[in-house]
């Protein structure tokens, strides 16, 4: 009998995901933030001077969660809100030097964490393992514009 893409793909996906998450959160733990707050510490990183609306997109975070987020990541001093110069009504959001010093502790630590994940998977099926998943999203993100394009109209 064979499993249904739902079953195949769907669940196998969410599965592997809360796994990896379950297992970067321990990992992350010592560190005193999760994964969700370290995506989004990551992206702050990586982008310097950032508005709260393109963090979003780029952490693929909601407005809710990641005002949220950002309160704790501002409450342990990784990053601060400073007045956007272009919009009097909007923050920017910057990484502090405590954030910058936790990311490049946590950056080499979790690529080991990865190494480990990854360590027996031959490297030809990693690359179509990734390029598989960039199709899915590929896809995914089709679907919603469609979508999106529908409910405008």
């Amino acid at each position: 009998m064979s499993l249904s893409l739902d079953k195949a793909i769907g669940s196998a996906t969410v599965r592997l995901s809360k796994k990896i998450s379950r297992i970067i959160n321990h990992h992350l733990k010592e560190f005193n933030i999760t994964t969700e707050q370290w995506a989004v510490l990551r992206t702050v990183y990586e982008s310097g001077l950032i508005n709260q609306r393109t963090l979003s997109e780029r952490a693929d975070k909601d407005k809710a969660t990641l005002t949220k987020i950002l309160d704790l990541l501002e409450k342990h001093e990784y990053t601060t809100r400073v007045q956007n110069p272009d919009d009097r009504r909007s923050f920017l959001i910057q990484i502090t030097e405590k954030g910058s010093n936790l990311v490049n502790s946590v950056g080499p630590y979790l690529k080991e964490v990865y190494s480990e994940l990854i360590g027996d998977i031959d490297s030809e099926k990693l690359r179509l393992y990734q390029e598989v998943l960039s199709s899915l999203e590929n896809n995914i993100d089709s679907l919603l514009e469609i979508e999106w394009n529908r409910k405008k109209e």
